[in-house]
């Protein structure tokens, strides 16, 4: 069996995975609390925010296909991808920290200054590290059903670093805050998540390897390869669902925290976390692990709509969606080997749609409901997470498909592009439809306008997007017909230029 095309052994897959996991710590913060955070704990205005969430993310759009260019472009004896996990793991965690602690006695615009500062170095930080990262998946192996396998692995590995950041950041938080603020809070909280991402990263480098060998080496220009990557309409189709996408993941993720803590009924919700035995009377605290880790509310169903209770309600919901997550997610590689990568995630999209069309129908007091939906909106969406990463390594087989060079750094930067922008358009496009179509205000959240917008941006909006989604994949032309026919010829064209070597 050749290298390219060999089975990847079962700790290289989880040490692959573990570089997810890590950047997680940062996209999966990003995509639930960046919004509230520069709002409810920054201080900033719904403008303002807007705006902090958006250039930066731009800027870290434009500098992803630089950062291709680069990766391409680069030569140790670690291969081309692998030594950027490395030289960007310490950086990241320090960066990491800076971005989530808020200056003391500072003026508005060193406080903006701070924020655009910080979070522009860290989005690029996250492109000089993810890009590469990503692409190294592409080159650690030729067999599509080992790609399959091992974004299964990785995604894995995401959504456990989702569960964690998603069920244990608001309530860690509020146990930092206890006797200081939840300024205090957030530091404490991501500096824990920080050193996570730094041992993860050093995992991953330490036992992946980069297979793959470009039959050509790149010697064209950046300028060729762009001109190229046109001619790549499955490229161009992924690019554009990735842009929907990622704005559909920011923009939901803002949209939930406000819904769960304005829209949803906080007594409702302290009955719910009263059920599963996670309140108590007393003030006090209890000297458990629970109480340690914020996941005791305090007070009774009176109080509840000055305590925790939607915070520990938001989490638990959180870990309930990742955990029916990561348990349907091994299914992708099985369902992609049968039925084809584009048609599992065509009909994954569009459940997901109807599902999330579903949420405007439930009362604030439906916490059941919610739960629910939280689950069956897990276990079709599950699939698409490896399936539509390894369509990306595809895209880039595509490429030297068709032009005979392989430029997979510039796949994956150019997608990386699609990405950031839309996560930059997602987080902002939530604070501008909310304030144009509602009249929100950021120290207004409950006023009846805001939870209206609030509702529907959770629940129609974001449907909107998964319809927009199922369309792009529609016009992908990476049927299983296609993607078996390219690998088998381009397996035939390394074995001819390995045997003529």
């Amino acid at each position: 069996m050749s290298e390219s095309t060999q089975k990847l052994s079962f700790i290289e897959k989880a040490g692959y995975s573990a570089g997810d996991a890590a950047a997680n710590f940062v996209f999966m913060s990003m995509v639930l609390f960046q919004t509230s955070f520069y709002t409810d704990i920054f201080g900033l205005s719904s403008g303002t925010a807007a705006a902090i969430l958006l250039w930066p993310r731009l800027w870290d759009a434009a500098f992803d296909p630089i950062m291709g260019i680069i990766a391409d472009r680069t030569n140790t004896r670690w291969g081309k991808f692998r030594p950027w996990v490395l030289w960007t793991s310490l950086p990241w965690a320090v960066v990491m920290v800076l971005a989530y602690t808020t200056p003391v006695g500072w003026g508005t615009g060193a406080m903006i200054a701070w924020a655009g500062i910080t979070n522009t170095v860290l989005m690029t930080l996250y492109s000089m590290n993810n890009m590469p990262y990503s692409a190294l998946g592409g080159v650690m192996t030729a067999d599509l059903n080992e790609r399959t396998k091992v974004n299964s692995f990785r995604f894995v590995s995401a959504n456990i670093a989702q569960f964690i950041v998603g069920g244990l950041t608001l309530p860690l938080v509020a146990k930092f805050a206890v006797g200081h603020d939840r300024q205090h809070g957030w530091q404490m909280t991501m500096t824990i998540w920080a050193v996570l991402c730094f041992v993860l990263f050093l995992v991953t480098f330490f036992t992946t390897k980069e297979r793959i060998k470009p039959v050509v080496e790149t010697k064209s220009s950046p300028k060729q390869d762009f001109l190229d990557l046109l001619k790549n309409s499955p490229w161009i189709a992924l690019v554009i669902y990735t842009a929907f996408h990622f704005a559909m993941l920011t923009f939901r993720g803002g949209a939930h925290y406000n819904y769960y803590h304005h829209y949803a009924d906080k007594a409702a919700m302290f009955d719910w976390v009263q059920n599963l035995g996670l309140t108590t009377p007393v003030l006090a605290s209890t000297g458990s692990l629970l109480d340690w880790l914020g996941y005791i509310v305090h007070g009774t169903r009176e109080t509840a709509a000055t305590s925790n209770a939607a915070d520990v309600f938001n989490s638990i919901v959180n870990m309930i969606g990742t955990g029916t997550t990561i348990i349907f997610i091994m299914l992708s590689a099985g369902l992609s080997k049968k039925f084809g990568r584009k048609n599992v995630a065509l009909v994954c999209f569009s459940l997901a749609a109807l599902n999330a069309f579903a949420m405007y129908l439930l009362p604030p007091t439906a916490t059941w409901g919610m739960a629910a939906l939280a689950v069956t909106g897990s276990v079709v969406y599950a699939p698409t997470c490896a399936i539509m990463w390894a369509m990306y390594a595809d895209a880039a087989d595509y490429s030297e498909w068709q032009t005979g060079r392989r430029f997979t750094g510039m796949v994956f930067a150019t997608i990386g592009f699609a990405l950031k922008s839309g996560l930059a358009l997602g987080s902002a496009g939530l604070l501008w439809v909310l304030a144009g179509f509602f009249g929100y205000e950021t120290h207004l959240p409950d006023a009846p306008n805001a939870i209206a917008g609030f509702r529907t941006c959770s629940s129609i909006v974001v449907g909107l997007f998964f319809v927009a989604i199922v369309i792009a994949v529609a016009f992908c032309k990476l049927s299983k017909k296609v993607t078996l026919q390219m690998a088998d010829e381009l397996e035939q064209r390394r074995n001819k230029a390995a045997a003529a070597t």
